[in-house]
């Protein structure tokens, strides 16, 4: 049998929809990849209920509970193509398998594209971090490293005050006098020559290099990574995509339907934001997923 709805994402947003379709009863099918997007980072924090928890604990609770549901089929693949069909959606995985269903689920999250300095990639989700409400706290205050490069830095440099000393190393971005007398009131620190790599043994510590050849000590260093879909399964289908200061999102409405009839979205890949929102808007989408379903089913035949 066909499911109603396929998932493509099994991770925070995909398992929330899937819980509410499944408790609708539901058939759906989940399709997923095993590469969620915070499975860089060793613990997941200011998730309610569960804070301190690992991002895997926390995904496989949730799966297990989802798959007592029996209307529940979760797939370990990798989707590579969707595409529409005359009365839904058809997704083809890389090993070849061919699903089809009424409605399709983006929650494919996005991929973090961090600037190109070394020693960035190999301490992401360590001591290069990029949330400070995900991280900020475990970095236990001292000295911290804000950098710059992206329009938004500066402003949100006196942010980060309230989890330590923080130097924001501009990158050549210039900073406007509103933004330097902020910094100066929450005791930023800038420093103006270009850093050009990290090192240190991770994950106690690492040294910002600078071009000048001086190394400054930091607990941790917070960088603006560009996101971008982490799938072209949305541009595939032609979904409308939304500028966001960090890349590029796809537009949703208030249910979180995409442009394209039958195909939703939700996650990081149409918000910035986190777990808890995460699955905040997974509970959305399988909510007008499951309206949608019922409005149809309601049409006199």
């Amino acid at each position: 049998m066909h499911p109603d709805v396929l998932i493509v994402g099994g991770s925070y947003a995909g398992i929330a929809a899937a819980l509410i379709l499944a408790r609708a009863r539901r058939p759906v099918t989940i399709i997923d990849a095993g590469s969620p997007r915070n499975r860089f980072a060793s613990h997941s924090h200011g998730v309610l209920g569960v804070d301190g928890i690992s991002g895997a604990e926390l995904l496989k609770n949730a799966r297990q509970q989802l798959l007592d549901y029996p209307t529940v089929r979760w797939l370990n693949a990798e989707a590579v193509q969707a595409t529409l069909r005359t009365e839904g959606v058809e997704v083809r995985t890389a090993d070849g398998q061919v699903l089809t269903a009424r409605k399709l689920l983006l929650a494919t999250g996005i991929a973090d594209q961090l600037p190109d300095l070394p020693g960035l990639a190999e301490r992401w989700g360590s001591t290069v971090l990029h949330c400070p409400y995900c991280h900020g706290y475990e970095v236990g205050g001292g000295s911290i490293g804000l950098l710059g490069g992206h329009p938004m830095s500066a402003g949100k440099a006196p942010l980060f005050a309230d989890w330590g000393n923080v130097t924001f190393f501009s990158q050549g971005l210039p900073i406007s006098d509103e933004e330097l007398d902020a910094m100066q009131q929450r005791a930023v620190q800038v420093e103006t020559t270009p850093v050009v790599g990290v090192h240190g043994e991770q994950p106690t510590w690492l040294e910002v290099e600078l071009a000048d050849g001086r190394r400054v000590a930091q607990r941790a260093l917070f960088v603006p990574a560009m996101q971008q879909m982490a799938t072209p399964l949305v541009q595939q289908l032609g979904c409308a995509l939304v500028e966001s200061p960090l890349g590029v999102l796809a537009e949703v409405d208030m249910m979180k339907q995409t442009s394209v009839p039958n195909v939703y979205a939700a996650g990081d890949a149409t918000t910035v934001g986190n777990i808890t929102l995460a699955m905040a808007e997974g509970v959305r989408a399988g909510i007008g997923m499951h309206h949608e379903l019922v409005a149809e089913d309601s049409l006199p035949r």
